[in-house]
């Protein structure tokens, strides 16, 4: 297969609006550019306007779009509509989502006019590079040349982009320019050329100047024209810059991204006829990016008025100042990444250079133009400066001043998340945990000694001379001494703990409670089998060895499990929804929870939601309202969801899987809460007739909210007992006296159990959704974690580290489990440099892992666990309840494969085995039919069954240590621990956490991981039963779900009707609340406690764009 286009092949590549993983998206335009195509790389999360505006501006000839979160049929559509509508149907569209496309879904959107939608199947029999070379065969058309459109242009642009795009693209393929496309505007048109050092954030400073200029300069157009790099080798191009820039989508703004199809040059040689036609087109700033270039190159020049040249602090020695051209000739120098180490060491170095080339021995440093930035921080102050001498030297040099500009205020958050003197935290805590190896290990050894020589005592105490005995004693006394004080506590205490695990029942005691529980169950043969085993071991090492590093459930360092026994009549069962509306979820949820003793319910919210926006009739939005998760987008909703279920209950805990806007979520929820303890107090008051007065007061105007399932009307699930719905459209503190309010409100924070994903920093590792910059993400978290403290919340996970979705993106268990810790070591180093207290904010820290088929699966708990607590004991000095890990498991969503799905719930049952034997804290088991659709009620019994069967039934599950005590197993332990710590040294190297996710290591490393999976299973090496081995008789094709669920027509309008009553009823008093927030975020208050408030009030969607005025939106990657 090597099929060579006639044409220059560009295309488009993207995933759909709210969804997450771009690694399969990556890998295609990966091989598209290897087939000499020019790829515009958008990433995730992108709308179809975005994606139909660049197409057109860029003038390509295709688009391909992975569409994975559901709402796919009215996405392909919207955007083939929008493409006509624009008189750019010759663009085609190519798409591809796994088997969430269902066949005739296929065969619809093809009849509609998309070019081609790749099922599983296309990709088993052509293969990934076959189908890639088909979408660059269909797209190597030759473009017509004469940009004459019949149809205006309705994308709500200030110029004709068509005609504009059209002009360079004929240019690029050396048609001469006729008079007419360059004929210039009135008056000069200033050009500001950037060039700088590949890597040095020239696309980043771009956006910020672009993003600075259309917010300050209201009637002005601006033009950007990029240039990236042709491969000599193949001819196609990666123009990357798009995908780091969110200000271009606007309608003043225009971006041409050009490769230069030639080798050793940084521009295009059709970049003066691209200046020359946006200059015709009247842009009144032009904006030139050049690729990334050498320290002689100053070819930019030769194109601009004014230059910017951008570095960063990373240059070298100082001596290498000497020889970049651009010092000689630029009017801006720009240090950018200046939080980077030496960054003012770089500054001075770059101005004593600076000095020297243009003879100012005696200038000022501060007045020479050298900016030290940091364009990946929101409104920081250093570009702000930079952007305030950019249009001093366009006035000097051009006569060119575009107006009055100011910065609007915008949120304080740190300038380094991790302290500097902290950056070499993991290794730390690698050296701490290998070193306290190495103790137990010398310790055992004396401990040895020391048994060895007290039977030698023993034995010759009769008949061995008295000088042998002394000796022999001398002995004993010298290794005593040499003992720890613990270990000689482990060693002396092991008989009292041994006859403690032959009694019938145990006693602890958890938060001043004393836990009574029995120590053996009885089989129906009649054997007494204990609940927990120990070793038979005599030698003291072998018993200290054991102790320090294995130990009984609920004992340091926690290897077995965090708690002596598991607690009774609560299995860890999850009960997992997400469907339609709030009501559809929530009668599913008292389905699945239904005569269940504990109700733990786990939520998947729909796309939507998950990228903090409100339900809307845009088709890219309305397709994703309720599908692949509930729809909620606002407090009302939340109420409705989990009506029914006591959340104050101590056997309710509820998981939510959101992150980019948890805190928005966790707001809901908490104020639903507590407003079923007004409700509660209201009850015992007596005091409905006041509410519903005041209630008929408040919707005098209005129809009041109300509960309504389309599928059963005016009716409630069986189970919900309205609890929760009474204060419908009211808050607490509408109808309570604040002292009673304020009492309901400790009481549900103090009481409330669960737990909220908000784990930002694996979002943007694995690539899902990241809405606010990473810094204000963080912000955000340490609020919560800060509002938790203040307000005692003590039951409730503020985080629940991730490493389910590092797996998913394809990482394998090791990389997995090393990426999550050190993830969450990152956290607490964060909230330490915050000034909060290692155990106030520890025991509000959970995890969060996927089990999978390969052997490391059946110790990550015990790992984890192990690990967690050697640091928090011996490296932060926490307290025993902050070193005690709890940890989620959810069976692997990529080993459910979409052929033979029968055989899903095999691999899932495996896999639950590993989690419960593991002594997880909960587990949600993956329904079999995953692979192919949402959940059916009948797949989720099924999968709760696996666990329920493991746990009531399985004979050897009722032993909580069973695993204890295999030789596999210790080994496999060890070797996964020494893997993790070696892993956490090779990050450390990168600069931490966040130093290495800067350098995208930890989503290379997860990509490089999901091809090498996916290479051994296409090729067999990795036999999949059912999917490349055993298969039946008719090739084991894609299985078709019998029942699909999706959200209908009826839930959407109810879903959209439902949010525009909510801000019809709070119109008066949104803006305010909104304003209120934005006050909180400047003046660095607590975001959560306001939050608390705001949700009272405004919609999911109107919060998010709120806090994107002043925290920032999350800028995407490569």
């Amino acid at each position: 297969m090597s099929y060579t286009p006639s044409n220059k092949v560009r295309i488009v590549t993207a995933a759909s609006l709210f969804d997450g993983h771009d690694a399969a998206i990556n890998i295609m335009r990966r091989i598209m550019q290897s087939k000499g195509a020019e790829i515009i790389h958008l990433g995730h999360n992108r709308s179809v306007k975005e994606i139909v505006e660049t197409a057109i501006e860029e003038d390509v000839q295709g688009i391909a779009i992975t569409s994975y979160q559901g709402g796919h049929v009215e996405f392909f559509k919207y955007m083939k509509d929008l493409l006509d509508e624009n008189g750019c149907g010759h663009i085609k569209i190519f798409g591809g989502g796994g088997g969430t496309i269902l066949p005739d879904e296929i065969d619809e959107l093809h009849k509609y006019g998309i070019a081609r939608i790749y099922s599983p199947d296309d990709g088993r029999h052509m293969g990934l590079e076959g189908m890639i070379e088909d979408v660059i065969k269909q797209c190597d058309i030759h473009l017509n040349g004469n940009a004459d459109y019949k149809t205006t242009l309705k994308l709500e642009e200030a110029k004709d982009i068509r005609v504009i795009a059209r002009k360079i693209t004929n240019a690029e393929n050396g048609v001469v320019l006729d008079a007419g496309s360059k004929e210039l505007g009135v008056g000069r048109i200033p050009v500001l050329g950037i060039t700088g050092t590949g890597g040095a954030g020239k696309s980043s400073v771009t956006d910020e100047i672009v993003r600075r200029f259309l917010n300050n300069f209201k009637e002005k157009t601006i033009a950007v024209i990029s240039v990236d790099p042709s491969k000599k080798k193949t001819g196609g191009a990666l123009l990357g810059d798009r995908i780091r820039m969110n200000a271009i989508n606007h309608p003043r703004a225009y971006m041409r991204s050009l490769a230069t199809r030639d080798d050793n040059t940084a521009l295009s040689s059709a970049m003066q006829d691209a200046i020359d036609i946006c200059k015709a087109a009247g842009f009144d700033f032009i904006i030139l990016e050049s690729a990334g270039v050498g320290q002689s190159d100053a070819s930019i020049l030769d194109y601009c008025d004014v230059s910017m040249y951008v570095m960063t602090p990373e240059y070298g020695a100082a001596s290498q100042l000497e020889k970049i051209n651009m010092l000689d000739y630029a009017d801006l120098v720009c240090i950018n990444k200046f939080d980077k180490a030496g960054a003012l060491d770089a500054l001075a170095d770059v101005r004593k250079q600076y000095k020297r080339n243009h003879q100012l021995f005696t200038a000022i440093d501060e007045e020479l133009p050298i900016i030290g930035t940091m364009a990946s921080k929101f409104n920081d102050d250093g570009v702000n400066h930079l952007f305030e001498l950019l249009l001093k030297k366009i006035d000097a040099k051009t006569n060119t001043s575009f107006g009055k500009y100011h910065f609007a205020e915008t949120a304080k958050v740190s300038q380094a998340v991790i302290p500097p003197n902290r950056v070499r935290y993991l290794s730390e805590i690698a050296e701490n945990n290998r070193s306290y190896d190495q103790l137990v290990q010398e310790q055992s050894a004396i401990a040895s000694k020391l048994y060895q020589l007290n039977g030698s005592l023993e034995t010759l105490k009769e008949s061995a001379d008295k000088s042998l005995l002394e000796i022999i004693q001398k002995q004993i006394n010298f290794y005593t001494e040499q003992l720890t004080p613990v270990a000689r506590k482990l060693v002396t205490n092991w008989p009292n703990k041994t006859a403690q695990y032959q009694k019938d029942f145990y006693e602890y005691k958890v938060r001043d409670k004393v836990i009574k529980q029995e120590m053996f169950s009885k089989s129906l043969s009649g054997t007494r089998i204990p609940k927990v085993v120990l070793p038979k071991y005599k030698d003291w090492g072998d018993l200290l060895t054991w102790q320090a590093q294995e130990n009984v459930p609920g004992s340091f360092p926690f290897t077995a499990g965090v708690f002596p026994l598991k607690r009774e009549g609560e299995d860890p069962t999850r009960m997992f929804a997400g469907e339609g509306g709030p009501e559809r979820t929530n009668k599913r949820f008292h389905y699945v929870s239904v005569d269940q003793p504990a109700k733990r319910l786990s939520t998947a919210f729909d796309s939507v939601t998950l990228y903090g926006e409100d339900p809307d009739h845009r088709p890219d939005i309305y397709g994703k309202v309720g599908n692949s998760g509930v729809s909620i987008a606002t407090v009302d909703d939340a109420k409705k969801l989990y009506s029914g279920f006591d959340l104050c209950d101590p056997r309710t805990s509820v998981s939510m899987t959101i992150n980019g806007p948890a805190p928005m979520l966790l707001a809901f929820f908490m104020n639903t809460a507590i407003d079923q303890q007004c409700e509660k107090k209201i009850t015992e008051l007596g005091l409905w007739d006041k509410v519903r007065k005041i209630s008929a007061d408040k919707y005098k105007y209005f129809p009041p909210p109300k509960y309504h399932n389309s599928s059963s009307p005016g009716e409630l699930p069986e189970g919900n007992d309205g609890l929760g719905l009474k204060l419908l459209g009211l808050s607490g503190e509408e109808v309570l006296p604040k002292e009673i309010y304020d009492h309901c409100k400790q009481t549900a924070l103090q009481q409330v159990r669960g737990t909220v994903q908000a784990d930002i920093l694996k979002e943007d590792q694995a690539q899902n959704t990241c809405i606010f910059s990473t810094e204000f993400a963080l912000k955000l978290m340490g609020d919560v974690q800060e509002y938790f403290i203040n307000n005692k919340v003590r039951n409730f996970y503020s985080v629940s580290i991730s490493g389910y979705h590092i797996a998913e993106a394809g990482a394998n268990p090791i990389t997995q489990l090393a990426f999550t810790l050190a993830n969450g070591f990152t956290y607490v180093e964060y909230y330490l440099s915050r000034g909060m207290n290692i155990d106030d904010f520890a025991p509000n820290l959970s995890f969060f892992f996927s089990n999978g088929m390969d052997p490391e699966y059946s110790v990550i708990g015990r790992v984890s666990r192990r690990i967690w607590a050697k640091a928090m004991k011996y490296k932060y000095k926490a307290n025993k309840r902050s070193q005690m890990m709890k940890y989620h498991i959810q069976t692997s969503g990529r080993s459910l494969h979409a052929q033979e799905i029968d055989f899903n719930d095999i691999r899932t049952t495996l896999q639950a085995l590993y989690a419960i034997y593991d002594n997880c804290n909960s587990l949600h088991t993956n329904a079999y039919d995953e692979a192919i659709t949402t959940p059916t009620e009948e797949s989720v019994r099924r999968a709760m069954a696996i666990q329920l069967i493991i746990n009531r039934e399985l004979g050897t599950a009722k032993t909580e240590n069973f695993i204890q005590g295999s030789f596999a197993i210790e080994e496999l332990t060890d070797l996964v621990e020494e893997a993790v710590l070696a892993e956490f040294d090779r990050i450390t190297e990168r600069g931490g956490v966040l130093g290495a996710m800067e350098r995208m290591y930890q989503r290379n490393k997860i990509q490089e991981e999901s091809l090498f999976y996916e290479h051994q299973k296409h090729s067999g090496e990795l036999p999949l039963i059912g999917v490349n081995t055993f298969l039946n008789k008719k090739g084991s094709p894609t299985i078709l779900p019998t029942e699909v669920i999706r959200s209908t027509t009826e839930e959407k309008e109810q879903q959209i009707q439902t949010l525009r009553s909510f801000w019809k009823r709070n119109e008066n008093k949104s803006a305010d609340m909104l304003q209120r927030l934005k006050a909180v975020a400047i003046n660095n208050g607590n975001l959560f406690e306001e939050l608390m408030e705001t949700v009272k009030y405004c919609s999911l969607g109107q919060i998010t764009h709120a806090l994107y005025e002043v925290g920032g939106q999350y800028r995407r990657n490569m």
